[in-house]
């Protein structure tokens, strides 16, 4: 199978491979969810499964690199966004503010990366519990695949660094308000002397991406993936991809979450102005960090494709400025990011 390189060629196989497999396994974890004993817990996992498909079908693109072995990569895909997802719900519609309580449930996410990893209990620190082993599943899913894969040795320390910055990130920003900004800036105190020139708020938004994890889990089904090549695709989508993804996720969810209170890596430019610098420097550094990969068109695409998806949402005209910078951000795309704009907006209507 070939790698597409085109914009119509990731577009059709996206459309008859990649979104129909994903939604096939959503379907399965929707049965699952809807077994599950606990009412909040049963609540929480399906609102994510809904609300949340579209992280699936997004990070799913990826499972095209593994080329025969697609849907394997897709399953594995899907199975730890839904972990993702549902952990976040957990967190963001949780009663507890207990950064332990967070630190627990993802250890799941750890344990999902490590295929011998012994079943435990996530949920140890909260009151609600029983979810029919919904969680355990899913962890199990990702260690069945990870454990057939030759080359995960070969990945396996860059995956759980991955997975321990999203995991912190997660623990961080949902403990109480008035903690989590003193916090984050602590957590990049950590790490500022290994990162580019960037602020505590990129650098968190960096952390929040499951992207090289899905990238990596999918270029090892190949049998010639090395431990250079594995530094060379982390070093390629983190910090400049996985953060240019995250940053449009939060340029777009502004007005909702002032609405709630939420925590928004936005809010902290200084102006619209700054805001639109910076992400058109993400956006030049996603481009020329994946420029050296093999399949460097198809990462290209990806980089183009985050830009048209997230900017052609709904959300984005309702909110005048975020329009403005939209338009321009499109514009730094250049023609692939304008057709995937393009197209999603038909689609949407």
């Amino acid at each position: 199978m070939n790698i597409p390189v085109s914009p119509w060629a990731l577009m059709s196989e996206t459309c008859f491979k990649v979104l129909p497999t994903v939604r096939k396994n959503l379907n399965h974890w929707k049965l699952q969810a809807q077994k599950i004993p606990n009412l909040e817990l049963r609540h929480q996992a399906l609102a994510s499964l809904s609300d949340k498909q579209f992280h699936c079908e997004g990070g799913a693109i990826y499972g095209l690199l593994a080329k025969s072995h697609w849907r394997e990569a897709i399953q594995f895909i899907v199975a730890y966004q839904t972990i993702s997802d549902y952990l976040d719900n957990l967190c963001d519609r949780s009663t507890s503010l207990d950064p332990e309580d967070f630190r627990a449930l993802h250890e799941s996410l750890s344990d999902a990366l490590t295929p011998e990893a012994p079943a435990k209990n996530y949920y140890r620190l909260r009151d609600d519990q029983d979810d029919g082993e919904y969680l355990q599943n899913l962890v199990r899913t990702c260690q069945n695949i990870l454990g057939k894969l030759p080359n995960y040795p070969n990945i396996a320390s860059v995956l759980h660094e991955l997975a321990s910055y999203y995991c912190d990130l997660q623990v961080h920003k949902h403990v109480k308000v008035e903690e989590r900004v003193p916090r984050l800036k602590l957590w990049f105190a950590l790490h500022q002397n290994r990162l580019p020139e960037m602020q505590w708020y990129e650098f968190s938004a960096c952390a929040g991406s499951t992207l090289g994890i899905f990238c990596l889990v999918a270029y090892a089904f190949q049998p010639d993936l090395s431990e250079t090549f594995t530094h060379q695709v982390k070093e390629s989508y983190f910090p400049w991809v996985q953060g240019l993804h995250i940053l449009l996720d939060y340029l777009i969810d502004q007005e909702e979450d002032r609405l709630h209170g939420d925590l928004n890596f936005c809010f902290y430019y200084t102006s619209p102005d700054e805001m639109t610098e910076r992400f058109k420097h993400f956006i030049h550094h996603a481009k020329s960090s994946v420029a050296q990969l093999p399949h460097a068109q198809f990462h290209q695409l990806i980089n183009q494709a985050l830009l048209g998806v997230y900017l052609s949402n709904k959300k984005v005209r309702k909110q005048p400025i975020v329009q403005n910078i939209a338009k321009q951000l499109i514009e730094s795309g250049g023609s692939p990011a304008s057709f995937f704009f393009k197209s999603r907006l038909l689609l949407s209507h």
